[in-house]
């Protein structure tokens, strides 16, 4: 049987962690920065950890 092939989507959203934890990089920080506050631009730029659920999802897409 051929090997399962990394989703390539995925592949270049989520960052997998020392413990295995997958990190993503938080939606909104894209346009419309003139209207959005500086402590919630800095909060944006931060990365954060996916919740348990999602993450089962995307390991499989990565093939873990």
């Amino acid at each position: 049987m051929p090997k399962q092939k990394t989703h390539s989507g995925a592949k270049k959203r989520f960052k997998l962690t020392g413990s295995g934890k997958l990190k993503k990089q938080r939606a909104g920080l894209r346009h419309n920065l003139e209207v959005k506050s500086s402590r919630r631009k800095r909060r944006l730029g931060a990365d954060q950890l996916l919740a348990k659920g999602d993450a089962k999802q995307a390991m499989k897409l990565l093939g873990h």
